[in-house]
């Protein structure tokens, strides 16, 4: 194992955070009020929302929460991959389902990568289990590898460490002090994190406010009636309006 250098981890958050930042921005430079639309009217009508800047405002936080946390996803896992580079040799694994690959005291681990506990549906943790799977059956059958660890490591959580089907779940402190062997890097990596970050949300508000302001002209325009009021029975009919049974025997 090689030392950990706190330098060269702030040098790599200071030039890939600005990457993040100019990815939030784009996806709001890119984003077109039809696809706003179609998060739940259901939703936004059982909460009185009743002019149309609000429910733009409601929108558009509902789209960049789950936006953001995708990109600020991927921002964890390049980090993850960089300081398990620095300190194992780790590498970017190119099995499908894997993201993280690293020697530890004899042990190849295969990592899967995700930001927080609360990820994917049934359905796709048992893709990961099988993807976990795969990857230690491959690694077994080289002539190298013999000892294989498969882990679903999680950037940030306070859930206990567990023996799953067939792979170690490690979350928040533990999953960095796995690829590191430093258990206060959690706490390390927060401050280079939040480089100039009051920069580049003053930039992001501004894009942000011309948006609102962009997209409620338009709602104002195709769903508001004359006297101002939302039109839901439009805007339900744009969002979900599909009748087709007509055309099959049911």
């Amino acid at each position: 194992m090689k030392n950990l250098n706190m330098i060269e981890i702030c040098e790599f958050v200071n030039e890939n955070i600005v990457d993040f930042h100019k990815r939030r921005i784009f996806s709001l430079e890119t984003l077109d009020l039809n696809k706003l639309l179609k998060k739940n009217p259901y939703l936004f009508k059982a909460k009185n929302i009743s002019t149309a800047s609000e429910f733009i405002v409601s929108l558009l936080d509902a789209f960049l929460s789950s936006s953001e946390e995708k990109l600020f996803g991927d921002f964890l896992e390049e980090l993850a991959v960089f300081i398990a580079g620095k300190t194992y040799g780790g590498h970017k694994s190119t099995a499908p389902g894997v993201d993280l690959e690293f020697f530890k005291k004899n042990v190849h681990y295969v990592v899967s990568i995700k930001s927080g506990t609360n990820w994917g549906n049934s359905s796709q943790h048992k893709k990961l289990q099988e993807d976990l799977a795969n990857a230690v059956k491959r690694l077994k059958q080289s002539s190298f590898a013999s000892n294989v660890q498969p882990v679903l490591g999680i950037c940030y959580g306070k859930t206990r460490t567990s023996f799953l089907r067939g792979y170690i779940k490690i979350v928040g402190q533990n999953f960095w002090y796995l690829i590191s062997d430093n258990k206060e890097l959690y706490k390390e990596i927060i401050e280079p994190i939040g480089y100039r970050a009051k920069d580049h949300n003053e930039t992001f508000f501004i894009e942000k406010n011309r948006v609102v302001n962009r997209f409620s002209k338009q709602f104002l325009e195709n769903y508001c009636n004359d006297l101002g009021d939302i039109n839901w029975n439009k805007l339900v009919e744009f969002n979900s309006g599909n009748f087709d049974l007509e055309k099959i025997d049911l």
